[in-house]
C-alpha cells in the first residue's frame, strides 16, 4: 500500500482533503485568522487565543555605533589573546621551539587586549559627556533660569524709571547741588 492509498484518494488535493472528509483536526486549526466562516466555535477559539510571547520594550537602550565598535574590537582582541595563551601553554607542554614567541607575542596581545578594553570605557564616558545629557523641564538649569527671568521682569521698570530719568538729564529735580 502507497502513500497515496493511505492518504485518501489520488486524485484529491492536500487543500481539499480535509473539507471533503469532514475531518474535525485540520493542520491550522490553532493559527488565527484561518477559521472558515460558521465553524462552529470559531468565535470561542478566538477568545481564548493567548500569543506566543508578548513584546516588552527595552529596558535599556542599545549601545552608541562608537561604544559598539570599540567593544567588538576588545572581543575579537581578547578572543585572539586568549587564543595565543592556549598555543604558547600547549606549545610549552610540547616542549616545541614556539613556545617562546608564543608567550612573548602572548604578553604582548596581553596589554592590547587591557588597552582596547580601557578604549571601550573611554569611548563610552566621551559618547555620555557629548550626548548622553537628558534635558528635561523639571532640571534644575531650566529652574534657575526661570527665576533669573522673574527677577530681570521685577527690575525693568526700575531701570526704565533711571534711565528715563538720565535722559531729562536732570529735569524734573528740586535742587540743582
Amino acid at each position: 500500500m502507497g502513500t497515496a492509498e493511505r492518504r485518501g484518494a489520488a486524485g484529491e488535493s492536500v487543500a481539499e482533503r480535509p473539507r471533503a472528509r469532514g475531518d474535525k483536526e485540520a493542520p491550522d486549526r490553532d493559527v488565527p485568522g484561518l477559521e472558515r466562516a460558521g465553524e462552529p466555535g470559531a468565535d470561542q477559539q478566538r477568545q481564548n487565543y493567548r500569543p506566543l510571547w508578548i513584546e516588552e520594550p527595552a529596558r535599556r537602550h542599545p549601545l552608541p555605533d562608537p561604544v559598539r565598535t570599540a567593544a567588538v574590537r576588545a572581543v575579537l582582541v581578547i578572543a585572539v589573546t586568549l587564543i595565543q595563551a592556549m598555543v604558547a601553554f600547549l606549545c610549552t607542554l610540547a616542549g616545541s621551539w614556539l613556545a617562546f614567541p608564543m608567550v612573548i607575542s602572548g604578553v604582548a596581545s596581553t596589554v592590547a587586549a587591557t588597552w582596547a578594553v580601557v578604549d571601550v570605557w573611554v569611548t563610552r564616558q566621551v559618547w555620555n559627556q557629548r550626548y548622553g545629557v537628558i534635558s528635561e523641564p523639571s532640571s534644575t538649569a531650566r529652574a534657575l533660569r526661570r527665576e533669573r527671568r522673574a527677577r530681570r521682569r521685577q527690575e525693568r521698570p526700575s531701570l526704565r524709571e533711571q534711565e528715563r530719568i538720565r535722559r531729562a538729564g536732570g529735569a524734573g529735580r528740586l535742587s540743582h547741588s
